[in-house]
């Protein structure tokens, strides 16, 4: 299966709104390459890996991204699963309705550190913990780290 990770010119500056997809929740967070700072955004709900397109069609309206970044969820050995087909069907299904490009970047462990992250807040404890859209934001850094790493 293959879906681009990178653009051929990673020297013009770029925002980018990136998914952290799942059959249930999506996760999304936005970011620019010049700062690489990056910010979570939502959770969007979907039934069965499918969200409300006009909920994305929002969000891209609304941040107007240059290009879309969406989580690749290998197995840890590297190996491809049926999840990982449906989030490079989500990507492809967001350049489709959207004419907007998607890239992906391997995301293995981004839930496990949004974990963390979010455990590191004291309050955690005391609040409804999602971690989907900080692991979008986690996945979006990794890759602002590698394009980054082109210029």
């Amino acid at each position: 299966m293959n879906i681009e990770t990178l653009p051929i010119d990673c020297t013009l500056p770029v925002a980018a709104l990136s998914f952290d997809y799942g059959t249930r929740r999506i996760g999304v967070a936005f970011g620019q390459s010049v700062s690489a700072t990056t910010k979570a955004i939502t959770v969007l709900k979907a039934k069965d890996g499918i969200p409300d397109w006009e909920e994305v069609g929002k969000l891209l309206q609304e941040w107007k991204p240059d290009c879309c970044v969406v989580g690749l969820p290998y197995n840890l050995d590297g190996s491809e699963n049926e999840l990982l087909s449906r989030a490079i069907k989500f990507a492809n299904r967001i350049n489709g309705r959207f004419n907007i490009k998607c890239y992906g970047m391997d995301e293995r462990l981004s839930s496990k550190a949004a974990i963390e992250q979010v455990m590191e807040d004291e309050h955690a404890s005391k609040k409804k913990i999602t971690i989907d859209d900080i692991a979008a934001q986690i996945i979006l850094e990794n890759w602002f780290n590698e394009f980054n790493s082109r210029v």
